[in-house]
């Protein structure tokens, strides 16, 4: 029997696709091809390819209020309800925090907001992020986690629709 949405077929909005890897897969796949590189180097060198590979944030987006507070650099996230899930954009002028960006959105873009909330960050430590990112760009990190979590706080106490 399944449970919390995870059910095939179904239309509603809160309904986890089925066609589509977990988050936790997500997060396994990031893993792998952490590991698969020989040292941080070429593991900033893949967080610049992920960022430089996500669609481009369109420039009426970016905008005082899509800033997120607490980055060094100009970072611009913003998200918007699509059928139940929330859907981000983001950029940046740094390009590893770009990388970030497109890090989290793999794992928590287009995820119903009880799926964003029902996975924790802890897996930026775990890729060893938090040990090797400077001080400034952790701070960034954890401004951008925020303004997920909050995106999908905010959606949960939402109506649909609004």
């Amino acid at each position: 029997m399944m449970s919390n949405g995870e059910r095939t077929g179904t239309a509603e909005p809160w309904a986890i696709d089925p066609s589509r890897p977990s988050c936790a897969a997500v997060i396994a796949d990031l893993a792998e091809a952490f590991a698969l590189l020989e040292d941080w180097p070429n593991r900033y060198q893949y967080l610049i390819d992920l960022g430089s590979a996500m669609p481009p944030m369109p420039n009426a987006l970016r905008t005082a209020d899509s800033l997120v507070p607490g980055c060094l650099s100009r970072v611009w996230l913003v998200s918007e309800r699509r059928g139940g899930r929330l859907h981000f954009s983001g950029a940046s002028d740094s390009v590893i925090v770009g990388g970030l960006i497109a890090l989290l959105l793999r794992v928590y873009n287009d995820r119903t907001p009880r799926e964003i909330l029902a996975t924790p960050p802890n897996f930026l430590d775990a890729l060893g992020l938090g040990q090797h990112l400077s001080p400034s760009r952790r701070n960034g990190l954890v401004a951008l986690v925020q303004r997920i979590q909050g995106a999908a706080t905010f959606a949960t106490e939402m109506p649909a629709g609004c």
